[in-house]
C-alpha cells in the first residue's frame, strides 16, 4: 500500500469483518432498543445494500421530548444498466407499501431506492428482492457500485454490446463473499471453511466507492446520459458501421468535495488508453486494483482514484498502471465530442415495438392528491407487460409496447394526471435532485423538496427574457458530496448551510467540461434573481448554437460577477 499513514477507523472495521459479516446479523436481529446499530455495523451494511439513517424533520422535537431518534433505513436496488422486467418492478412496487414508506425512488444513477424501512424490516426486504433476481449487494459501500450504460432501449448492436458489458463487469467485479447470502438469505455458512479469497479486492476492500460507466459513440453521435467523465472509471465505447473498435478508457473522474477543504474538489475523468474489443474486464480490473493499492486510505475525503491521479500525475499513472495491464498500455484516441440524447415521450425500439419516456420529478415515483405516478405505472406495467427501465436522469422509460397501446397508455397516465415529458419546460425536465432532508444524513440543506419552486424560480427569469424553451441543465443536492452530479452541468446548485446554495456555472449540456464556482450561500429564494442578469446577457450575446454553460464558460467567473452587481466592472463577452 503505497499510503503508509495511519488508515482509518473504518479500514479497520472492514479488515477485521470477517469478509463483511461483522455484527450485522446481530444488528438487524437484535430486540428494537434505544439508539441505532453500532458504529462497525453502520459501516459494514452499506456493502449489503442500504444505509442507517434517522427522520431528521423530527429529530430536535424528540430529543426535546427525551425520545430517540426516528431510526429507519435506505435500501438500494441495484439494476445493471437500470433494466428490469414487468414482474420484477411489481414486486418492487408492493415493497413500497409492505415494508418502505410508500414510495420507490429513481437514483441519479439508475437505482432504485427505498425509504423508511425498520429495522425489523430489512431482511425481508432484502430476501424478497433477491428472490426476485434482483440484489441490493455492492449497491453501496467501497466496491465498485451499479454499472451504468446507456438506458435507451433501442433494439440494435450498440446498445445490446453496451448493456451486455455493463452486466459482464457488474457481475465480474462483485464481492465473492458468501456473507449476504448468509445473513439476508439464510444461507448456511461451510463449517471450517474459513473466509473466501477476494482476489480483486482484498480483505479491506478499494479505499472508498468505486463508480463505473459505460457511453458510447456511433456514426449517430452515440449517447453519454451516463455522465462517463463524472466517474472513477469511464468507458467510451466506439463503434463503426455497427462493429465495436474498441473502448476508451477514462480514469479518475468523481463529483465529491468538501466545503473550506481546497484539496477536495469535483474532477472530470482522464482518457488513459484505448483498448479492444476483448479487453473490458482486463482494462477494468487493472484500474480496479490499482486504485485499491494506492488510494488513500488514512483520509477518506481523499480516498477517491482522482485523488491518486492528481497527486501522482497522470504519466506516473499510466506507467504504473502499466503493471496491473501487463504492458504498454495502448494510447487514447482523439474522439469526437459526446452528447446527451434526449429519452422521453414515444420513440420507436427499432424492433416494431416503442417505449415511453415519462418524467419522474427527482426519481419520487410517489402519489400524491395531484399526481397519482405510482398507480398509473403500476397500471401500465401490469396491463401491458411494459419492462421498466430507469435512467441517470432520473426518469422512467416504459420499454416493448406496441404500436397500438399507445393511445391506451396515455390515457392511463392523463387519467392519473401525470405530468408527460411535453407538458414540461425543458429546464423542468432536465432538472436533477439529490434526496437530501429529511432522510440523508450529510445534507446541510435541502433538494428534493425545494426543487419545484427552485425551478420556478429560474423558469420566470428565463421566460422573461425569451428563454423559455431553451434546454438548461439544472442540478441540486443539498451538500457538496454532489449526488445530482452538479459541478458538470449548465447550472448546479450546492447546499452551503440551511436555505443558502452555492451557485457553480459553466459546466456543459453534454457533461464534458467543469463548472466553476460562481457565489457562495444564495438564499433560496434569492436564486431566480440572481441569474436573471446572465440570462438577459444570454439572450443579448449568445452565439450561434452556444448553450448557457458554454456561454457562462465564456464570460468567466469575473465577468459573471460583474453582470451579477457582486464583482468589478468587467470587458463585454
Amino acid at each position: 500500500m503505497a499510503n503508509a499513514k495511519k488508515p482509518s477507523g473504518v479500514e479497520g472495521q472492514k479488515e477485521a469483518s470477517h469478509r463483511l459479516r461483522g455484527d450485522v446479523a446481530e444488528a438487524l436481529s437484535a430486540p428494537e432498543a434505544r439508539g441505532g446499530i453500532s458504529e462497525t455495523a453502520h459501516t459494514l451494511v452499506k456493502f449489503h445494500g442500504f444505509y442507517e439513517q434517522y427522520d431528521r424533520d423530527t429529530a430536535t422535537v424528540r430529543k426535546q421530548r427525551g425520545e430517540d431518534k426516528e431510526w429507519q433505513f435506505m435500501i438500494r436496488v441495484r439494476p445493471t444498466g437500470g433494466t428490469m422486467t414487468a414482474e420484477q418492478y411489481l414486486v418492487l412496487d408492493a415493497l413500497a407499501d409492505r415494508y418502505s414508506n410508500g414510495t420507490l425512488r429513481i437514483t441519479t444513477r439508475a437505482s432504485m431506492q427505498f425509504h423508511g424501512v425498520l429495522r425489523e424490516n430489512v431482511k425481508a426486504t432484502v430476501a424478497e428482492v433477491n428472490h426476485a433476481l434482483l440484489t441490493t449487494m455492492a449497491a453501496c459501500g467501497d466496491v465498485v457500485r451499479q454499472v451504468m450504460a446507456s438506458p435507451a432501449p433501442v433494439r440494435d448492436a450498440a446498445h445490446a454490446r453496451v448493456l451486455a458489458d455493463a452486466r459482464m463487469l457488474a457481475a465480474a467485479l462483485m464481492p465473492k463473499t458468501r456473507a449476504y447470502h448468509e445473513i439476508f438469505l439464510d444461507e448456511e455458512r461451510v463449517a471450517g471453511s474459513g473466509e473466501e479469497e477476494e482476489p480483486l479486492y482484498g480483505a479491506t476492500y478499494l479505499p472508498r466507492k468505486f463508480k463505473i460507466a459505460i457511453a458510447h459513440l456511433d456514426e449517430r453521435g452515440g449517447d453519454n446520459s451516463v455522465d462517463v467523465l463524472s466517474n472513477d472509471l469511464g468507458f467510451i465505447a466506439v463503434f463503426e458501421k455497427g462493429a465495436l473498435q474498441g473502448y476508451q478508457v477514462c480514469i479518475g473522474g468523481g463529483q465529491g468535495m468538501t466545503h473550506n477543504r481546497a484539496d477536495t474538489y469535483p474532477r472530470l475523468a482522464t482518457p488513459i488508453a484505448f483498448v479492444g474489443p476483448d479487453d473490458l474486464l482486463r482494462a477494468a480490473e487493472a484500474v480496479v486494483r490499482y486504485q485499491r493499492d494506492h488510494g488513500d486510505r488514512s483520509d477518506r475525503r481523499r480516498a477517491r482514484l482522482k485523488y491518486v491521479v492528481d497527486d501522482r500525475g497522470v504519466d506516473t499513472v499510466r506507467e504504473e498502471l502499466a503493471v496491473y495491464w501487463g504492458g504498454p498500455l495502448p494510447a487514447p484516441r482523439d474522439l469526437p465530442r459526446l452528447r446527451m440524447p434526449e429519452l422521453l415521450g414515444w420513440q420507436p425500439q427499432g424492433d416494431g415495438r416503442w417505449w415511453l419516456g415519462v418524467p419522474v420529478p427527482s426519481g419520487r415515483i410517489q402519489d400524491t392528491p395531484d399526481t397519482a405516478l405510482r398507480s398509473a405505472l403500476r397500471e401500465i406495467v401490469q396491463r401491458f407487460g411494459a419492462d421498466p427501465v430507469f435512467t441517470p436522469q432520473q426518469d422512467v422509460l416504459l420499454t416493448n409496447l406496441p404500436e397500438e397501446a399507445r393511445p391506451q397508455v396515455d390515457a392511463v397516465l392523463r387519467a392519473h394526471g401525470v405530468t408527460m415529458a411535453e407538458d414540461l419546460t425543458p429546464l423542468a425536465r432536465w432538472a436533477l435532485a439529490c434526496p437530501a432532508l429529511p432522510t440523508c444524513g450529510l445534507a446541510l440543506t435541502e433538494a428534493e423538496r425545494v426543487r419545484a419552486p427552485l425551478v420556478a424560480q429560474i423558469e420566470a427569469a428565463m421566460a422573461r427574457h425569451g428563454l423559455g424553451g431553451e434546454r438548461v441543465s439544472l442540478r441540486i443536492t443539498g451538500c457538496p458530496n454532489g449526488c445530482a452530479r452538479p459541478y458538470s452541468g449548465d447550472i448546479g446548485l450546492v447546499g452551503r448551510v440551511p436555505g443558502k446554495y452555492a451557485i457553480f456555472l459553466g459546466g456543459d449540456f453534454e457533461g464534458t467540461r467543469l463548472s466553476y464556482k460562481f457565489l457562495e450561500r444564495v438564499p433560496e429564494d434569492d436564486i431566480g434573481a440572481t441569474l436573471e442578469p446572465l440570462f438577459a446577457a444570454f439572450a443579448a450575446q449568445r452565439r450561434p448554437g452556444e448553450g448557457f454553460g458554454d456561454f457562462a464558460h465564456r464570460l468567466g467567473p469575473d465577468a459573471a460577477l460583474a453582470l451579477a452587481g457582486r464583482g468589478a466592472p468587467a470587458a463585454a463577452a
